[in-house]
């Protein structure tokens, strides 16, 4: 395989993927939406900047130890969480639209077979195609990160160093997400013989691992659980406890107390129910690894959120405050960032094999 002649192939690609009609409208309606709910969020930002100053100045009223609490402060990644929920729709249809006939077609067309008496080997034709595809999201990607820290500077809202690293590390994501859909549909434009079959099949791959997997997943783990425990008789007193972080960044334990002792049927259903959790977690998170939407959501949510992240993961723990930044909420959610790299790979390692031994008559 030589570089010169790969790279070619991959820079017609990317050539014909962002000069086409489709990928511009797709494009187009996607930077739009995303314009929007950037701007949504960047409301809801200063919104939360304004209840943040308050609360500040409310705690200076307080005496101790409530003084000593702080709120949390809210961060610009909010603003990426709307733009999240639609690049799994638009962002998957996209990535699916540039995939879905760049093998097909070419048969179709009966162009792969002239392709190939050129000098130009199976495997540069390929990785071309693959690599121009991927450049193609890259560019997608880049151009609606651009936009939306045009319109963060716009409205007067720098972001830190780390913020910005963040956003880079959100739009990374999102690439490893729009990319599990690109190899899809790579892999369906390989086997089907046209291209109406290819994106059938992967709107339907597309449909079983976004919707029909996660909630064949809840329901297997609701059987595997059980019914959760009853409950017992109410707390009559609830002691708090709380770091000196304050009331939004920690996580509040409860205790029922009897004469300085706590007590036992309250503890012991706590524990059930932690157990209970944990079955349906296990359950749950195995079938969720499978679905690149729910991975996709399970890591955002750590980059945009990493308070929120730890608390979903720990739900029982009361020391997550002190690992809830970025690479802390990173680190809790590695199987799915793993999870993210290896489906796409997956799915390009099989239209490799597929294409490498495809008759082309």
């Amino acid at each position: 395989m030589a570089l010169d002649r790969l790279l070619n192939v991959a820079r017609k690609e990317f050539s014909d993927h962002i000069t086409s009609r489709r990928f511009v409208i797709i494009l187009g309606l996607l930077l739009v939406i995303s314009t929007i709910s950037i701007y949504d969020g960047i409301e809801n930002y200063n919104n939360s900047l304004e209840a943040y100053t308050e609360q500040l100045r409310q705690m200076e009223e307080f005496d101790d130890p409530y003084r000593n609490w702080m709120p949390q402060k809210p961060t610009i990644m909010y603003v990426f969480i709307s733009m999240m929920s639609y690049m799994t729709m638009l962002g998957g249809i996209l990535a699916i639209a540039i995939g879905f006939d760049l093998v097909s077609k070419e048969k179709e067309t009966r162009s792969l077979k002239s392709l190939l008496s050129h000098p130009v080997y199976r495997d540069e034709i390929i990785n071309g195609k693959a690599l121009g595809g991927i450049g193609a999201l890259g560019f997608a990607m880049a151009l609606a990160l651009a936009i939306a820290v045009a319109m963060l500077l716009l409205f007067s809202v720098v972001p830190t160093l780390e913020e910005f690293a963040a956003i880079l590390i959100f739009g990374a994501v999102t690439l490893g997400f729009l990319l599990a859909y690109f190899a899809v549909a790579l892999t369906m434009s390989t086997v089907a013989k046209e291209s109406g079959n290819a994106l059938i099949y992967t709107l339907v791959i597309f449909f079983a691992v976004s919707s029909l997997l996660p909630m064949f997943g809840a329901m297997a783990a609701g059987a595997f659980a059980g019914d959760p425990p009853e409950m017992g008789p109410m707390p009559k007193e609830v002691v708090r406890v709380a770091s000196s972080n304050g009331y939004s960044t920690t996580t509040v334990a409860q205790s029922v107390v009897y004469g300085g002792t706590e007590d036992p049927e309250w503890k012991a259903y706590e524990e059930e129910m932690k157990t209970y959790i944990e079955k349906r977690r296990l359950i749950s998170d195995v079938s969720n690894l499978l679905s690149p939407q729910m991975n996709y959501y399970t890591v955002a949510i750590a980059v945009t959120n990493p308070q929120l992240s730890s608390m979903i993961a720990s739900p029982y723990d009361t020391a997550t405050e002190e690992t809830a930044g970025l690479a802390g909420a990173l680190g809790r959610v590695w199987m799915n960032i793993a999870a993210l790299i290896v489906f796409p790979s997956a799915f390009f390692a099989a239209t490799y094999v597929k294409f490498m031994r495809m008759d082309i008559r």
